[in-house]
């Protein structure tokens, strides 16, 4: 999640919008430089989105179903996931390459046009973000379901009230657990919802060379809450984890720790 999140930032932040003037003379005047940049471009969006997802399943996994966690939360089945997820979202991106002219990087003709490329087009935009936002809302209400039960089970065991809870530890993990699940669902839609919304009312409207202030606000606005949720998701899920950390720090001192090594 965090590499495929860091691909995002570069190639749609850093490469396109930090200073776009002399990739555009690079892409603009390479024959299908435009087109590959895409591809790679909205496959690496693609697989941040549905790693979401497929961690978000994980952790539903590990939280509600202890017997099938044993076989399924594994580092042998996340590399499996991972491997297939960005291949997926790399097949499925493979029409892109011939959604653009192979000089000027101009949107084809063809792509307004036909039916085809209209199925296509809503296919494109229900994989990426429709359904995997579905599937997270889904997921992520079944864990915090399963969360309520198993904290009520717990006070009536321990015989607590209401009021009791915030002088149990194991409470405190499960109400910190429900935000975290409550906040990675509100912000994935948040953010994403703008673009999707416009972009679908655009298809609909076939409106896509009339430009009105409204609409190049709206336009821009919506790429940059959409660019936003590819490191949102990443720092709520992964960073707030305690072995993520970890590793983090030990990123950071490994440099110091070999030249300290090669001084003495």
């Amino acid at each position: 999640m965090a590499v495929a999140d860091l691909l995002v930032v570069i190639i749609r932040v850093i490469l396109e919008k930090v200073n776009p003037f002399k990739l555009q003379i690079v892409f603009y005047y390479s024959p299908y430089a435009c087109n590959s940049k895409e591809v790679i471009a909205s496959a690496v969006v693609s697989s941040s989105v549905w790693l979401t997802v497929a961690f978000t399943f994980d952790r539903m996994v590990a939280i509600c179903f202890q017997k099938l966690k044993m076989k399924y939360c594994t580092e042998k089945t996340a590399a499996t996931v991972i491997i297939t997820v960005c291949l997926l979202s790399l097949f499925n991106k493979i029409p892109v390459f011939f959604k653009y002219d192979s000089y000027y990087c101009m949107v084809s003709y063809e792509y307004h046009n036909y039916d085809v490329w209209m199925v296509f087009d809503w296919t494109d935009r229900i994989l990426t973000p429709v359904l995997p936002f579905v599937l997270i809302l889904l997921l992520n209400t079944l864990t915090i379901r399963h969360i309520l039960m198993a904290s009520a089970v717990r006070r009536k065991l321990r015989g607590q009230r209401n009021g009791d809870e915030k002088n149990d530890p194991e409470m405190k993990n499960r109400r910190r657990s429900i935000i975290l699940l409550f906040t990675i669902t509100g912000s994935f839609g948040l953010l994403w919802v703008t673009r999707v919304v416009y972009l679908s009312i655009q298809r609909i409207t076939g409106m896509y060379d009339v430009w009105t202030t409204s609409g190049l606000v709206t336009d821009k606005m919506g790429r940059m809450l959409q660019l936003s949720s590819s490191c949102t998701n990443t720092f709520i899920y992964v960073v707030t984890q305690r072995k993520f950390r970890e590793e983090v720090m030990n990123a950071v001192k490994y440099p110091f720790t070999v030249i300290l090594k090669f001084i003495k």
